[in-house]
C-alpha cells in the first residue's frame, strides 16, 4: 500500500496502458515527472497551469482538455493514469473513439450540448490562442467575420429543452469536420507536444511581389490554414501570389503568362460582385486540354459567407479544365473544375469577366455563390512550392532543357504546341 510504483488497479488504465509499448509508456512516465515536479505538489500530479503552458492550449480549450483528461473529476489533478487513459482514447483509440472525444472538446461549456456559442468559443481560441495570428483579437470585426465563415458552415440540427439553444448532433460534428478539416486536424492532436509540429499548426508563408498594397490581397492567414487542411504538409511551406487581377487585369493571357514558370500546384481564389469569395485547389498545371484532366487532389472551396471545402466523390473524372483559344462551343474557353461542359461545378470565361458554378457531384458540393451566374471582382492565384525536391528544381534552372521546358510549356499555354511539330 502506497508504494508509488505498484500497478494501478484502475481497469481503463490497465486496458489503455496496453495501446503503448513499453519505450512509449516510460516517455510518458517522464513527460509526467517532469510536469509533476513544475506542479508544487511534491511531484504527484499535473495541475491545470503547468498543463495548459505545456501544450499550448490556453482559454476554454486548455480547460476544457484538462477536464476531460481529469474524467471530469473536477479536482484540479492529472495523474500519471488519467494522461494514459485519455490517449490512448483520442491518439490510438478508433475512428469513432478519437471523434468522440474531439466532440466532446467542442463543449467547453460543459453541459452536455455543443452550440453555437461552444463552437465559437472554440474557434476564437484556435485563432488567438493556438494558432496566434497577429490581429486576431475578439473585439475585432474582421476577427469575427472569420468565425463566422466556419461556424457557418456548420449545422445545428438537434433541439433539447435543457439546451438555450440549437445543438450539434455527432453527425452534424462529423459533416462539419469534414468541410472544414484544417479544424479537425488541429482538434485532433492537442495532447502532442507543439514543438513536434502538431498537426493542423501550420499556416503556409505567404509571399508576394514587392510594392502590392496588402489591402487587397484576397487570401489571408486563416483562409491559407483552412484551404491547406486538406493538402499535405510539404504542400504548406510557402505560397507565391502568381496573378492578381487588381495588379495586372482582368485578362486570361496575363494569368496564363504570370502562372506560366510555376510548375507546381495552384489555389486559384475568386471574390464575385456578390460578395462571396471561393475557388478551387489545382493540383495539375493550367495546360491546354480539349478535355477534363488532372488527378483527385484537385478540389472546391468556399471561403466567405462560409468556409468549406469539397473533395472529389469519385462519382467522375471530370476535375480540371484549361481550353485556350478552341473555336467550337463544345470547348468553352476558361478554367474550371467539376461538373460537366457548360455546367461546371466551377468556371471562369477566357475574358476573365463572367463565369458560372453549379452543384456538382465531382465534389458533391453546392453552387459556391449567391448565383449559378457570376461576375469576378477579383481573381487571385497562389503557386504552391512543395517542400520536397525544390533544390534539384532551382539547380537546372537556366539550362537548354530547362529553357526548353519552359518554352514548351507556354506554347501549351496558347495552344501551339501541336502547330511547331
Amino acid at each position: 500500500m502506497g508504494n508509488a510504483q505498484s500497478p494501478p488497479s484502475d481497469p481503463r488504465y490497465a486496458s489503455a496502458s496496453r495501446a503503448f509499448t513499453q519505450k512509449e509508456l516510460e516517455a510518458l512516465r517522464s513527460l509526467f515527472n517532469s510536469l509533476a515536479a513544475q506542479s508544487q505538489n511534491n511531484g504527484k500530479y499535473i495541475s491545470p497551469s503547468i498543463f495548459q503552458s505545456y501544450f499550448r492550449l490556453r482559454g476554454p480549450i486548455g480547460e476544457r482538455m484538462f477536464d476531460l483528461v481529469t474524467q471530469e473529476r473536477k479536482d484540479q489533478r492529472l495523474t500519471f493514469e488519467d494522461l494514459v487513459v485519455a490517449k490512448a482514447s483520442y491518439e490510438k483509440g478508433t475512428k469513432d473513439e478519437i471523434e468522440e472525444f474531439i466532440f466532446r472538446v467542442l463543449d467547453v461549456s460543459g453541459d452536455n450540448f455543443v452550440g453555437r456559442s461552444d463552437l465559437e468559443s472554440v474557434m476564437i481560441a484556435i485563432f488567438k490562442n493556438i494558432l496566434c495570428i497577429e490581429g486576431s483579437e475578439v473585439s475585432s470585426s474582421s476577427h469575427q467575420d472569420i468565425v463566422n465563415i466556419f461556424l457557418n458552415a456548420a449545422n445545428f440540427s438537434m433541439h433539447d429543452e435543457g439546451c438555450t439553444e440549437e445543438s450539434m448532433s455527432f453527425e452534424d460534428f462529423r459533416s462539419w469536420c469534414s468541410h472544414v478539416p484544417a479544424v479537425r486536424k488541429l482538434l485532433g492532436g492537442l495532447l502532442l507536444p507543439p514543438d513536434s509540429g502538431r498537426p493542423g499548426s501550420q499556416i503556409p508563408e505567404l509571399l508576394t511581389p514587392k510594392g502590392i498594397d496588402s489591402n487587397i490581397i484576397l487570401m489571408r492567414k486563416e483562409y491559407a490554414w483552412h484551404i491547406g487542411g486538406a493538402l499535405s504538409q510539404h504542400e504548406l511551406e510557402v505560397w507565391n501570389l502568381l496573378y492578381h487581377s487588381g495588379v495586372n487585369g482582368l485578362s486570361f493571357n496575363t494569368f496564363l503568362g504570370n502562372i506560366s514558370n510555376h510548375e507546381g500546384p495552384t489555389v486559384l481564389i475568386i471574390k464575385d460582385q456578390e460578395g462571396y469569395i471561393y475557388g478551387g485547389y489545382a493540383s495539375q498545371p493550367w495546360e491546354r486540354h480539349a478535355d477534363f484532366y488532372g488527378d483527385m487532389k484537385c478540389y472546391l472551396f468556399q471561403l466567405n459567407p462560409k468556409a468549406s471545402i469539397f473533395r472529389p466523390t469519385g462519382a467522375n473524372h471530370n476535375l480540371q479544365w484549361c481550353a485556350v483559344n478552341f473555336s467550337s462551343e463544345d470547348i468553352p474557353n476558361g478554367i474550371g473544375f467539376g461538373g460537366r461542359v457548360n455546367h461546371f461545378g466551377l468556371f471562369i470565361s477566357a475574358n476573365f469577366d463572367q463565369g458560372h458554378t453549379f452543384s456538382c457531384s465531382t465534389f458533391g458540393s453546392p453552387c459556391l455563390s449567391k448565383t449559378n451566374r457570376i461576375l469576378p471582382e477579383v481573381i487571385e492565384c497562389w503557386g504552391v512550392t512543395q517542400g520536397a525536391g525544390q533544390g534539384k528544381n532551382e539547380a537546372v534552372k537556366g539550362t537548354i532543357l530547362e529553357r526548353f521546358k519552359e518554352d514548351r510549356h507556354m506554347l501549351n499555354m496558347v495552344g501551339l504546341a501541336n502547330s511547331s511539330e
